[in-house]
């Protein structure tokens, strides 16, 4: 297709979503199904009206999922409840480190044992499959600023971690493949990619979305009134601490999550926002307020609640595109039975033991976590680490399989997800 032809399907494609969003929102099904199944129509499976081969384009989608992750991550961020709690955090934390450590350990076994492959692809192939999606997932997290609600706080902050703490595990398996230094037993791996890294990116990120909410409280306050472009202040932000922490060797995902979370925590308690019976801050109160205190209630109090609006338009063309992209990669030779095994055993065996083992003893309610263990969505952030994977030199033959197995694997996880998530939450909520 020319960049003409691409210009009135991606138009069609958001004005349908535009126009019809109340529409949309009442069918059984998710909105990335609708794209993925135009894909699939126009892709090479069908139609033929365009293709992708993702192994060849591996450097552009590497760029688009990463732009697309980041958006999302960010926005996950800004939506996590204040004040941070850690008993309120300790359950998405141990899925986004425990589970996930689990769920790759089990996709290797896996894919070595049945599968063939060796040792490092089957932990690659775990670390790109392992971490949940922070785009695709947006009807099982958060729904607005502040939302506590604790399926969907679980969910959220477990994909906005996990797309950071998969890293380790990616760069191990390069590593067991010759394309990636571990030092002598994995100790340069060890205190370089796992510990300096998350530690590192986890600092950076509190630091810097702290230090910008501080920065616009001042500015807000001074006279005579200063405005701010809080949309592009928080893509600077996004930006620039993807930038530090990739210059600092720290993964860059897990310190743009983090800076999302930091800035609205400060916002929210440099406004004084009042609290709920839970102690939570709320958001909604915060232009109340602001008739108290030395600023201007037309001018937009805080950079995390103004800019998330554009910030999940974004995450919309975002999620439009990719999955649209995705449904043109798939040809009938993917289909075959290592990829759908690999899928099958993800979404049925691997995902709800490492949640079920992640959350021992974690005071959750079994119907939580059974929820939990089946509401893994995998998507672009997959996609992400197999490009990443790609670019760093993967053997053709092992990239193509590699590509096979993820893009059913996200396939199967948008139907089977996108068919269940609506029926599963309205029972769960009337119950």
């Amino acid at each position: 297709m020319n960049t003409t032809a691409w210009f009135i399907l991606i138009g069609c494609l958001m004005l349908a979503r535009g126009l019809g969003a109340a529409s949309i929102a009442r069918l059984p099904f998710t909105s990335a199904m609708a794209y993925l199944g135009v894909g699939l129509l126009l892709g090479p499976m069908f139609l033929g009206v365009f293709s992708l081969d993702l192994v060849k384009q591996a450097p552009l989608l590497e760029t688009l999922a990463e732009i697309a992750v980041l958006i999302s991550l960010f926005s996950a961020g800004v939506k996590m409840p204040v004040p941070f709690s850690l008993a309120r955090w300790l359950p998405s934390l141990r899925l986004a480190w425990l589970s996930m450590a689990i769920s790759v350990v089990l996709v290797a076994a896996f894919s070595c044992l049945v599968l063939g492959l060796p040792l490092g692809a089957g932990v690659l192939l775990g670390a790109i499959l392992a971490p949940t999606d922070p785009v695709l997932a947006t009807d099982v997290q958060v729904r607005h600023a502040g939302d506590s609600e604790q399926l969907r706080f679980m969910l959220t902050s477990e994909a906005g971690m996990n797309d950071g703490s998969g890293f380790p595990f990616v760069m191990l398996g390069l590593g067991l493949l010759g394309l990636h230094e571990l030092g002598p037993h994995g100790s340069t791996w060890l205190w370089r990619d796992l510990l300096w890294a998350s530690a590192a990116a986890i600092a950076l990120g509190a630091a810097s979305g702290a230090l910008l909410a501080w920065l616009g409280w001042q500015i807000r306050a001074k006279e005579p009134k200063h405005e701010m472009l809080d949309d592009l202040a928080g893509l600077g932000l996004i930006a620039l601490v993807y930038g530090v922490a990739t210059w600092l060797h720290a993964w860059g995902f897990l310190a743009v999550f983090f800076a999302g979370v930091a800035l609205r925590q400060t916002e929210l308690l440099l406004a004084g926002a009042p609290t709920d019976r839970q102690g939570l801050l709320q958001a909604e109160e915060i232009h109340a307020i602001s008739a108290t205190k030395p600023h201007d209630c037309a001018v937009p109090l805080t950079v995390s609640g103004e800019s998330l609006v554009f910030k999940e338009h974004l995450e919309r063309l975002s999620e439009l595109t990719l999955v649209l992209l995705l449904g043109g990669a798939v040809t009938a030779a993917a289909w075959n039975w290592r990829a759908w095994s690999a899928g099958l055993f993800l979404l049925l065996v691997a995902r709800p033991a490492s949640v079920m083992l992640g959350l021992l003893a974690s005071g959750t309610s079994l119907r939580l976590r059974g929820l939990a263990a089946w509401f893994g969505v995998r998507g672009i952030g997959s996609m992400y680490y197999l490009c990443y994977a790609i670019a760093h030199g993967l053997p053709h033959g092992l990239a193509r399989e590699l590509a096979n197995i993820t893009i059913v694997v996200i396939i199967l996880s948008i139907v089977a997800h996108g068919l269940t998530v609506k029926p599963l939450l309205a029972r769960y909520w009337r119950k």
